[in-house]
């Protein structure tokens, strides 16, 4: 029984020793790079794509 206390003891320690270490490590990784602004070719490319189903949409209805 003893053990089982010491063990608890131990792991509790250790998740105490993380929880302060772990944020502080994190605190100092560098800034993440900004997020990519759209330059219009992913617009342009859903415009395409909508043109092309709906060309894809009459051909199959007008035959």
């Amino acid at each position: 029984m003893a053990f089982c206390r010491f063990s608890f003891g131990v792991l509790v320690t250790i998740a105490v020793l993380y929880a302060i270490i772990l944020p502080l490590a994190h605190a100092q990784s560098p800034a993440s790079a900004p997020s990519p602004t759209s330059d219009g070719t992913t617009i342009d490319q859903g415009i395409a794509y909508v043109l092309m189903l709906v060309a894809l949409v009459l051909t199959y209805l007008i035959h």
